[in-house]
């Protein structure tokens, strides 16, 4: 195998594990300054393929192709310690690519189905919690999410279905909840009951990482990625617009909108109709964290860093909004957020970013998609949820700057320059 070859095959295994493009091909760079050094190759890396070719000669470029992403978040991890490994020395890049990457692809999500049932059923009623829906709501949601997580992971291994999944998802979702409250004897359904069951479906780490590589100006990269994501998230909206057409679902207009909202809604309703104490966001914390950690194949190490860092976005939402207000709470919740999780990666931990920001990503834009598909009854809330979007993609950008930056050489080039 030549050199080229190697690289490629370690290019393919960082997009597999949901490494960006341009994180990718910054870590090929200082892999081969490392342990080639001598090997004189360049890199182009696309969301699903790796181009590598000498920078001189008349050798063939070498491309590999891969599924981005598809590496369970147990084994996303694996592959940055390995990189660790790989930058300081300790492992050589045939052991990496050897003994090493059949140990990580041994490494597999076992019960994929049962994990996505359960982490989506501790996700959604985990969110409906949050955003103290009432007690009824939050089973429901619970149940939804259990039978959307199952649907889900099935049609994931069906591609022609894989495109409309987060239509059809969600327009079921929709239809269910409504159906579950009037069994109940319920008129009106709280927005986050509709919203909470379809969260784990929110391309949260393919967004972020577009934003990443607009950031660094892989334009077409990043580019196609928003644009996919974007659409992912129009195919949830169309659902939910859809099964509310279709079953006339009643959004109840006391219903918490954002967040921060929480501790102005009071209930006097009792037993089931009841909302659920302030307290209980923690408990609701927790769920989320813990539902997605387990429906993207998780250790306990790494659940316990998503509780934390669901812990922090929630704390620093609830401190900044009373003085900054939502919106602007939203991004810099997500700037200081990513900049924690670039902080992890590069520990000893070595959790990729997106893997730490996926909780605060889900906990933001879930009510975006179902503000923008059912709020229509209150314009300022229709209002606010693109500008909440997109004060969450400024904050990451901004944290990403922050953090990426390698700000001692610019201090060093001004020195020179002076």
């Amino acid at each position: 195998m030549t050199e080229s070859s190697r690289f490629a095959e370690l290019g393919a295994l960082l997009l597999e594990a949901g490494f960006s493009a341009t994180d990718t091909r910054d870590a090929l760079e200082e892999v081969r300054a490392r342990v080639a050094p001598e090997e004189e190759l360049s890199f182009a890396v696309l969301p699903e393929a790796v181009f590598v070719s000498p920078a001189t000669g008349a050798t063939a470029p070498i491309l590999r192709m891969t599924m981005a992403s598809s590496l369970s978040t147990r084994q996303s991890a694996m592959v940055s310690r390995l990189m660790r490994r790989l930058r300081d020395g300790a492992i050589t890049i045939e052991t990496a690519l050897g003994s090493e990457q059949a140990r990580i692809r041994a490494a597999v999500m076992r019960m994929p189905l049962l994990r996505w049932t359960i982490g989506n059923a501790l996700l959604s009623g985990g969110l409906a919690m949050l955003f103290r829906c009432p007690w009824w709501a939050v089973l429901v949601a619970a149940a939804v999410g259990a039978l959307t997580g199952a649907v889900a992971i099935i049609l994931r291994g069906i591609r022609p279905a894989a495109a409309i999944a987060p239509f059809l998802i969600a327009l079921l979702s929709t239809v269910l909840v409504s159906e579950a409250a009037a069994v109940l004897g319920y008129t009106a359904v709280p927005l986050f009951a509709v919203c909470a069951p379809i969260a784990l479906l929110v391309p949260g780490a393919m967004i972020t990482n577009a934003l990443l590589e607009l950031t660094a100006a892989d334009v077409v990269t990043g580019a196609s990625r928003l644009v996919y994501g974007l659409v992912q998230l129009g195919f949830m909206v169309g659902g939910i617009a859809a099964g509310s057409a279709w079953i006339g679902l009643e959004i109840d207009q006391d219903s918490v909108l954002l967040l921060t909202d929480v501790t102005g809604v009071v209930s006097i309703a009792p037993s089931w109709a009841a909302l659920p104490p302030i307290a209980f966001g923690w408990v609701g914390v927790a769920a989320v964290a813990i539902g997605i950690s387990l429906a993207f194949g998780a250790g306990y190490r790494l659940t316990a860093v998503s509780v934390v860092a669901m812990g922090i976005a929630y704390s620093l939402l609830f401190a900044l909004a009373p003085f900054w207000g939502s919106t602007i709470a939203t991004g810099a919740t997500a700037a200081v957020l990513f900049v924690l999780a670039r902080l992890i990666e590069r520990s000893s931990l070595a959790i990729p970013a997106t893997i730490t920001f996926q909780p605060a990503f889900l906990l933001l834009v879930p009510g975006t998609v179902g503000l923008v598909a059912l709020a229509s009854f209150d314009g300022g809330a229709v209002m606010a949820a693109p500008a909440v979007f997109a004060s969450l993609c400024v904050g990451i950008k901004i944290g990403s700057i922050i953090v990426d930056t390698h700000w001692w050489r610019l201090r060093l080039g001004r020195r020179e320059a002076a």
